[in-house]
This record gives C-alpha cells, sequence and structure tokens, in this order.
C-alpha cells in the first residue's frame, strides 16, 4: 500500500530556489534511483553541480524552514513508500570529481565509490583499496565510516570540506569526526561536499589484484544479482549478522517481495515488487527473532528515510 502523502515544499522555498535561480524537479519519483527499487518520491528534487549551488540550496532550506535531505548513491538508505518530505539534493559535477594532490587525493561528495575504484586501476593510484565493492558515494562512506575487510574510511581520510546549515563552509580534520565502526561524528544538517583521502607509495599491481579479488570473492558471496542495501545490520563484536539470523532459521524468509537472500543472510532482496513497507517488516522481524532466540540486538546499517508517519508495523 502506498501511504499518503502529507506535505507540500514550501511557498518560500519554492520562491527562493527560483529567485536564485536553481532548477527543481517536483514530485520527483525516486524508486529508480535507490538499490532496493523501493520507496515514493521527492516533493522536490535538486542537483547540485557546484559549491556555490549547494551553499545556497542549504542556506535557502534553513532560512525558509524546509527539511533538507542529500541523497548519495542510495546504498544504505529505505525510502518511505510515502516518500521524502521537504527538498532532496543530488551532487554530481564538481562535486563529483577527483582531484589528485601531492600524496593525497581530494573526492567529491558525490562521487560514487565505483567510479573512484576504476580511476584508481587505471592511474595506478593506490591506499584506498577499502572502497572496492561499497556502492555507495564518498559522502555517505564518510558519514558512515563505511569499509570492509580492507579497512575503514579513518584509516585513510584527511580532513572533509562541508557545507554548514547556513551555508557557509568549514573543513575538519579526520580526528573531530570521531569515527568508529559505522560512525561518525558531523555537524548538525551538514553536507560533506568534498573529503580528503591520503594515497600510498604500494605496488599499483598488487592494489589491482587485492581489489579484483576482493571484487570476485563479493561476487560469490554476495547476492549483487538482486536489488538490495547491501549488508543491512553491523556485525555485533566477536560474530557476524549472517551467522546470526541464519542460526535463527530466517534465511530465505519473506513478506510481499521482500526476502532474506538465501545466498547472505544479512542482505535483504527484492525479489520483484517489494514495497518500502515489505522490506522494514522483515527488517524488524529479523531483529525481534534473533533476540528472541539468541539474545544478541542487531543494529540496522540501514537507514529508514523519508516519511513513515503512517507506517503501520
Amino acid at each position: 500500500m502506498i501511504l499518503p502523502r502529507t506535505m507540500a515544499l514550501p511557498e518560500p522555498t519554492l520562491r527562493a530556489l527560483a529567485s536564485a535561480p536553481i532548477d527543481v524537479q517536483i514530485d520527483a519519483p525516486l524508486m529508480k534511483r535507490t538499490w532496493w527499487r523501493a520507496g515514493g518520491p521527492a516533493d522536490a528534487l535538486v542537483q547540485a553541480d557546484d559549491l556555490e549551488t549547494l551553499r545556497t540550496v542549504r542556506r535557502i532550506a534553513t532560512e525558509t524552514g524546509c527539511p533538507l535531505f542529500v541523497l548519495g548513491n542510495a546504498s544504505n538508505l529505505l525510502v518511505s513508500d510515502a516518500g521524502v518530505r521537504g527538498l532532496v539534493v543530488r551532487l554530481g559535477g564538481e562535486l563529483a570529481q577527483v582531484e589528485p594532490l601531492e600524496g593525497a587525493l581530494r573526492l567529491g561528495g558525490g562521487l560514487k565509490l565505483v567510479v573512484l575504484v576504476g580511476r584508481m586501476i587505471k592511474h595506478g593510484w593506490t591506499g584506498l583499496e577499502l572502497f572496492a565493492g561499497i556502492p555507495g558515494t564518498v559522502g555517505g562512506a564518510v558519514r558512515m565510516n563505511a569499509g570492509t575487510s580492507l579497512g575503514e574510511v579513518v584509516d585513510a581520510l584527511i580532513d572533509v570540506d562541508l557545507v554548514l546549515a547556513d551555508g557557509s563552509l568549514a573543513t575538519l580534520p579526520a580526528a573531530d569526526l570521531r569515527m568508529s565502526y559505522r560512525t561518525a561524528w558531523l555537524p548538525d544538517h551538514s553536507i560533506v561536499a568534498k573529503a580528503r583521502f591520503r594515497l600510498t607509495d604500494a605496488d599499483p599491481d598488487t592494489s589491482r589484484a587485492l581489489i579484483e579479488h576482493h571484487l570476485e570473492r563479493r561476487k560469490a558471496t554476495q547476492p549483487i544479482d538482486q536489488p538490495s542495501c547491501g549488508s543491512t545490520f553491523r556485525n555485533p563484536d566477536g560474530d557476524h549478522a549472517g551467522r546470526l539470523i541464519e542460526a535463527a532459521g530466517l534465511k530465505g524468509f519473506s513478506i510481499g517481495g521482500a526476502m532474506v537472500s538465501p545466498k547472505h543472510a544479512n542482505f535483504i532482496v527484492n525479489t520483484g515488487g517489494a514495497t518500502a513497507a515489505d522490506i522494514r517488516r522483515v527488517i524488524e522481524l529479523v531483529q525481534r527473532t534473533v533476540h528472541e532466540q539468541l539474545g544478541v540486538e542487531l543494529v540496522r546499517e540501514v537507514h529508514f528515510a523519508g516519511d513513515w508517519s503512517g507506517w503501520a508495523p
């Protein structure tokens, strides 16, 4: 069931964006932009291809009291069937580029990590192999200290360039983000515009072989041929979420078109036509069942985005 929408973009926000001028797509579909291929539309969608546009959009949203949500590659988001209220902004253009520096790279917050990994191999850049197999963007990776068995963002991050709530700029060193497992601190309502990462002097051929091996293993063990958001839950200390979910007998469990993957139990896949509500119900049932049977509280890596005010479990 698609839930009713309850809010339109405020008129003062629309007027301010029009006078900027900034193009706005009203009632913009998001389903095909999400990795789960589920969810409703945004009240309004803006593409920010340069820093000044991003600063203006952030400032206007704050001054007019309009909610603002940054949509990266939507690889760890479950967007509500009712959609996203307010203004959704996507980063592109110069905010999705790679700038080589001396011993480092400055990466746009909207840069897709799969694009970065391809350029690393092409140019022989080493030190950021940790991004291999992560489907998100640089901004999202920084915000959640993303990582794989090859490392985490905190291992290579130097600093981040942020657009703050009032549209001003700030650069924070990595230490100020207080990063831990899948967690980072950022100022409220700030946006990662760019981030600087250190490179290493490792052998490019060894780096490429490591990336290729990691991607092949991922292909063999994960259901990458079906829509999902990757790992649904964080791994508890000393254990693996997938093992716990399988031990609870939930491999293959489904509600509607949402299913716990038979290939990897920490992946919930859309087998066709799943709604966001179907997926959330599976997520929450998995959490309850694992806790009841095994006494472990699974913590989501996936974020619930949009308007869930009419949500009924």
